[in-house]
């Protein structure tokens, strides 16, 4: 981690910039949990089908597929803050869209309101991951997990608001709304404190340094947009590449552990919903102390080797989990999963931002790759699971934490290193 500021107090416009990140990731956090929330009232609202409520759920995630490949280049453009706001309403017009649509019983325009929504998390969720990688470098330490753990945390929050107004029979439409307006005007006030990306010099050198740090109004964003064509080649880029496998991996360990930890202890275990659910929220917590955690791990290990050894970690954990026959044991497996999974996708977003000239693009890059998880992830795990019940499938994910396990070495800033490691 490059150092632009020295020990002490950080500068004034940059201690509000990173209470403006927390804030844009809790947001986030929060509005994506709220809709998770309500969704068997969405299931009631369309009457629909398990296997329809499957498709319907896709769409969101289609639209931010669809969106992340061309979020390098619309940030570049836009800048971070502009580009955050601008697809945080864009994502809350979708939702109010999909949540009138349900009330009036239509549910072609329910999935039109949902890609758009997705659309607006995809690109909002890089950019927001550029700025945290442009306060991290700023800063001069690792920061980037806490910012995940922020998002996990609204997460919880957005969660536990949502079962209260579920609880309490708020309608649908009355409870969205007013959270995806809140969200709206909580990104607005946050992104006024974002700081701007900087272009590197003419000879390549990083003209911000510490002046810039102590006085972030000197930073500009790139004077051109990036075009379709450095879209392309950033594709192209063997670095990018491997660090966008080691997210890949990340996110398909987070993932399957949302969408099928407490469904795998249930079936598994022969033990009832309570216990399925204890075991997903030993995960999230593991996972989210983690990542509170992090910034010292990282600082004083490097990237690489905390990679390394959070592969090793979710390799054993899952291992657990998946072989043991002690309940007791699978959740300290499950814990030792969580714990292996929490710094891998933050620590590949800084990575893929180390180089400024051309981070929003590899921001976008790496996104998208991650993201491809929640479209292969739970088709493939449930697919086996027909087979092997769902405890045997997850252990699936030790191709994917092997694969990153590999590529781990392309995280090291390349100032560190101008190979790979071995």
């Amino acid at each position: 981690m490059s150092t632009s500021v020295p020990t002490g107090v950080a500068p004034r416009p940059l201690r509000a910039a990173v209470v403006a990140v927390y804030g844009v990731f809790v947001a986030a956090g929060f509005g994506m949990a709220t809709w998770a929330s309500r969704i068997p009232a969405v299931r009631d609202g369309l009457d629909f089908s398990e296997a329809q409520m499957g498709v319907l759920l896709l769409t969101a995630s289609l639209g931010s597929i669809c969106a992340l490949p061309l979020s390098g280049m619309i940030t570049s453009r836009l800048g971070a803050a502009r580009t955050v706001l601008g697809f945080a309403v864009l994502s809350a017009v979708g939702f109010t869209l999909a949540t009138l649509a349900i009330d009036a019983g239509l549910p072609w325009l329910v999935r039109v309101g949902l890609f758009v929504a997705g659309t607006g998390m995809g690109v909002w969720d890089a950019a927001m991951n550029l700025e945290g990688a442009v306060v991290e470098q700023r800063l001069g330490k690792a920061i980037m997990p806490r910012f995940h753990a922020a998002f996990s945390f609204g997460t919880v929050a957005g969660a536990g608001a949502g079962a209260l107004a579920a609880w309490a029979r708020v309608p649908l439409t009355a409870h969205l709304v007013t959270v995806v307006v809140l969200q709206a005007v909580a990104v607005a006030l946050c992104v006024r404190a974002l700081l701007p990306a900087r272009d590197p010099g003419a000879d390549g050198t990083d003209p911000g340094g510490l002046d810039a740090a102590a006085d972030p109004a000197t930073a500009v964003e790139p004077a051109r947009g990036h075009s379709v064509r450095d879209t392309l080649a950033t594709w192209r880029e063997p670095r990018t590449l491997l660090i966008g496998l080691v997210v890949l991996a990340a996110a398909l360990t987070e993932g399957a552990a949302n969408d099928w930890v407490s469904l795998a202890t249930v079936d598994g275990f022969d033990t009832g919903g309570g216990v399925g659910a204890l075991a997903l929220a030993v995960f999230l917590v593991a996972m989210t102390v983690t990542r509170l955690v992090g910034t010292q791990i990282i600082d004083r290990f490097g990237r690489v080797a905390v990679l390394r050894g959070g592969g090793l970690a979710a390799l054993a954990g899952v291992s657990l989990f998946a072989l043991l026959p002690s309940l007791p044991l699978a959740l300290a497996g499950v814990f030792l999963w969580g714990v292996g999974t929490g710094l891998g996708f933050p620590m590949g977003m800084s990575a893929a931002a180390d180089e400024p000239s051309r981070a929003a693009l590899r921001v976008s890059v790496v996104a998208t790759i991650g993201y491809a998880a929640f479209f292969v992830g739970p088709a493939l795990i449930g697919f086996l699971a027909h087979y092997t019940g769902y405890r045997l499938a997850l252990l699936v994910l030790a191709v994917p934490v092997v694969v990153g396990l590999f590529a781990a070495g392309a995280a090291r800033p390349p100032e560190r290193a101008s190979t790979l490691d071995p």
